[in-house]
Protein backbone atom coordinates (compact mmCIF):
# COMPACT_ATOMS: atom_id res chain seq x y z
CA UNK A 1 0.00 0.00 0.00
CA UNK A 2 3.03 2.44 0.89
CA UNK A 3 4.94 1.53 -2.40
CA UNK A 4 1.67 2.69 -4.91
CA UNK A 5 0.67 5.85 -2.60
CA UNK A 6 4.28 7.34 -2.50
CA UNK A 7 4.34 8.55 -6.43
CA UNK A 8 1.04 10.15 -5.15
CA UNK A 9 2.57 11.94 -1.98
CA UNK A 10 5.36 13.20 -3.67
CA UNK A 11 3.13 14.88 -6.47
CA UNK A 12 1.07 16.62 -3.33
CA UNK A 13 3.97 17.61 -1.01
CA UNK A 14 5.25 19.57 -4.50
CA UNK A 15 2.04 21.15 -5.02
CA UNK A 16 1.75 22.03 -0.99
CA UNK A 17 4.75 23.24 -0.51
CA UNK A 18 4.89 25.52 -4.40
CA UNK A 19 8.32 23.18 -5.15
CA UNK A 20 9.22 23.52 -8.81
CA UNK A 21 11.53 21.75 -10.93
CA UNK A 22 13.89 24.62 -10.83
CA UNK A 23 14.35 24.19 -6.79
CA UNK A 24 12.74 26.21 -4.21
CA UNK A 25 11.33 30.15 -5.35
CA UNK A 26 13.42 32.45 -3.43
CA UNK A 27 14.10 36.26 -3.00
CA UNK A 28 17.37 37.86 -2.11
CA UNK A 29 18.83 41.12 -1.83
CA UNK A 30 22.76 42.25 -2.26
CA UNK A 31 21.48 45.64 -0.58
CA UNK A 32 18.91 44.66 2.14
CA UNK A 33 18.39 41.96 4.44
CA UNK A 34 16.99 40.54 7.62
CA UNK A 35 20.25 40.16 8.97
CA UNK A 36 20.64 44.14 9.77
CA UNK A 37 18.83 47.22 9.72
CA UNK A 38 17.65 48.94 6.41
CA UNK A 39 20.33 51.33 5.99
CA UNK A 40 19.55 54.88 5.02
CA UNK A 41 20.31 54.54 1.25
CA UNK A 42 16.93 52.57 0.36
CA UNK A 43 15.05 54.93 3.42
CA UNK A 44 12.59 57.65 1.58
CA UNK A 45 13.46 61.10 1.64
CA UNK A 46 10.54 63.21 3.14
CA UNK A 47 7.79 62.87 5.78
CA UNK A 48 10.35 63.27 8.31
CA UNK A 49 13.05 61.15 6.87
CA UNK A 50 15.84 61.82 5.11
CA UNK A 51 17.16 58.73 3.18
CA UNK A 52 18.31 58.38 -0.69
CA UNK A 53 15.01 56.62 -1.22
CA UNK A 54 17.05 53.88 -3.35
CA UNK A 55 14.90 50.44 -4.68
CA UNK A 56 17.35 47.86 -3.45
CA UNK A 57 18.64 44.92 -5.73
CA UNK A 58 16.62 42.30 -5.67
CA UNK A 59 17.54 38.75 -7.12
CA UNK A 60 15.40 35.61 -7.60
CA UNK A 61 15.76 31.93 -8.17
CA UNK A 62 13.97 28.36 -8.31
CA UNK A 63 10.79 29.92 -10.52
CA UNK A 64 7.81 27.40 -10.75
CA UNK A 65 7.29 26.16 -14.22
CA UNK A 66 4.22 28.07 -15.73
CA UNK A 67 5.60 30.81 -14.95
CA UNK A 68 4.59 33.65 -17.23
CA UNK A 69 5.71 37.16 -15.60
CA UNK A 70 6.83 38.50 -12.53
CA UNK A 71 5.49 40.95 -9.55
CA UNK A 72 7.55 42.60 -7.00
CA UNK A 73 5.72 44.42 -4.13
CA UNK A 74 7.34 46.12 -0.87
CA UNK A 75 4.84 46.01 1.99
CA UNK A 76 4.87 47.37 5.93
CA UNK A 77 2.17 45.82 7.63
CA UNK A 78 2.99 47.76 10.87
CA UNK A 79 2.37 50.79 9.48
CA UNK A 80 -0.26 53.26 11.57
CA UNK A 81 -2.92 52.82 8.96
CA UNK A 82 -4.87 50.28 10.21
CA UNK A 83 -4.07 48.29 6.53
CA UNK A 84 -0.14 48.59 6.49
CA UNK A 85 1.49 50.68 3.86
CA UNK A 86 2.56 49.46 0.31
CA UNK A 87 5.67 50.85 -0.39
CA UNK A 88 6.83 49.48 -3.84
CA UNK A 89 4.55 47.69 -6.57
CA UNK A 90 6.07 46.66 -9.71
CA UNK A 91 4.00 44.21 -12.23
CA UNK A 92 4.45 42.51 -16.11
CA UNK A 93 8.18 41.98 -15.39
CA UNK A 94 9.14 39.43 -18.33
CA UNK A 95 9.47 35.92 -16.89
CA UNK A 96 12.59 35.45 -18.92
CA UNK A 97 14.21 38.58 -15.94
CA UNK A 98 15.56 37.29 -12.57
CA UNK A 99 16.54 39.93 -11.33
CA UNK A 100 15.99 43.87 -10.48
CA UNK A 101 19.03 46.55 -10.18
CA UNK A 102 19.49 48.60 -6.92
CA UNK A 103 17.66 51.67 -8.22
CA UNK A 104 14.98 50.48 -10.49
CA UNK A 105 12.18 51.98 -8.79
CA UNK A 106 12.87 55.46 -9.42
CA UNK A 107 9.91 55.98 -11.80
CA UNK A 108 11.91 58.27 -14.04
CA UNK A 109 15.12 55.94 -14.75
CA UNK A 110 14.47 52.90 -17.22
CA UNK A 111 16.18 50.31 -15.39
CA UNK A 112 13.11 48.27 -15.76
CA UNK A 113 12.98 45.56 -17.96
CA UNK A 114 10.51 46.26 -21.57
CA UNK A 115 6.73 46.02 -20.52
CA UNK A 116 7.61 45.93 -16.42
CA UNK A 117 5.08 48.92 -14.92
CA UNK A 118 4.91 50.34 -11.18
CA UNK A 119 1.65 50.81 -9.95
CA UNK A 120 1.08 53.69 -7.22
CA UNK A 121 2.13 53.51 -3.45
CA UNK A 122 0.26 54.45 -0.69
CA UNK A 123 2.82 57.54 -1.32
CA UNK A 124 0.23 58.05 -4.15
CA UNK A 125 2.79 57.77 -6.64
CA UNK A 126 4.08 54.55 -8.94
CA UNK A 127 7.76 54.18 -8.07
CA UNK A 128 9.82 52.76 -5.04
CA UNK A 129 8.97 54.45 -1.73
CA UNK A 130 11.32 53.66 1.01
CA UNK A 131 10.74 53.23 4.71
CA UNK A 132 9.72 56.43 6.84
CA UNK A 133 8.02 54.76 9.86
CA UNK A 134 7.07 57.31 12.40
CA UNK A 135 9.89 58.46 14.56
CA UNK A 136 9.76 56.54 18.27
CA UNK A 137 8.08 53.12 16.82
CA UNK A 138 9.62 49.93 17.30
CA UNK A 139 11.47 49.06 13.98
CA UNK A 140 8.77 48.15 11.26
CA UNK A 141 9.34 45.04 9.07
CA UNK A 142 9.09 45.37 5.45
CA UNK A 143 8.37 42.33 3.38
CA UNK A 144 9.72 42.44 -0.19
CA UNK A 145 7.90 39.59 -1.71
CA UNK A 146 8.11 38.10 -5.87
CA UNK A 147 5.56 36.81 -7.27
CA UNK A 148 5.08 34.31 -10.03
CA UNK A 149 2.22 34.50 -11.95
CA UNK A 150 0.51 32.66 -14.63
CA UNK A 151 -0.39 35.50 -17.03
CA UNK A 152 2.35 37.57 -19.35
CA UNK A 153 0.52 40.78 -18.30
CA UNK A 154 -1.87 41.73 -15.70
CA UNK A 155 -3.99 44.54 -17.18
CA UNK A 156 -4.30 47.11 -14.48
CA UNK A 157 -5.78 50.69 -15.62
CA UNK A 158 -2.99 53.66 -14.94
CA UNK A 159 -3.30 54.77 -11.55
CA UNK A 160 -4.89 51.50 -9.82
CA UNK A 161 -4.19 51.74 -6.38
CA UNK A 162 -1.81 48.60 -4.84
CA UNK A 163 -5.18 46.80 -3.44
CA UNK A 164 -6.29 46.69 -6.53
CA UNK A 165 -3.04 45.04 -7.91
CA UNK A 166 -2.85 43.09 -5.34
CA UNK A 167 -6.41 41.44 -5.98
CA UNK A 168 -4.86 40.82 -9.42
CA UNK A 169 -1.72 38.86 -7.90
CA UNK A 170 -3.96 37.42 -5.60
CA UNK A 171 -6.03 35.49 -8.87
CA UNK A 172 -3.08 35.02 -10.96
CA UNK A 173 0.24 33.55 -8.27
CA UNK A 174 1.07 30.07 -8.77
CA UNK A 175 3.99 31.08 -6.01
CA UNK A 176 5.44 33.56 -3.89
CA UNK A 177 9.12 34.43 -1.77
CA UNK A 178 9.79 37.08 0.14
CA UNK A 179 12.21 38.48 3.11
CA UNK A 180 11.68 40.62 5.42
CA UNK A 181 13.99 43.67 6.58
CA UNK A 182 13.50 46.47 9.77
CA UNK A 183 13.91 49.83 9.49
CA UNK A 184 13.39 52.63 12.72
CA UNK A 185 14.07 55.74 13.17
Amino acid sequence: MLQRAAPLLAVLCSLSFGASAAGKFSLKSSDVSAAKAIDNKFVFNSFGCSGENVSPALAWTGAPAGTKSFAITAYDPAAPTGSGWWHWVVFNIPASTTSLPSGAGDAKAPKLPDGAVQGNTDFGTPGYGGPCPPKGDKPHPYTFTVFALDTDKLDIPPGGTAAFVGFNLHGHTIDKASFTAKYGR
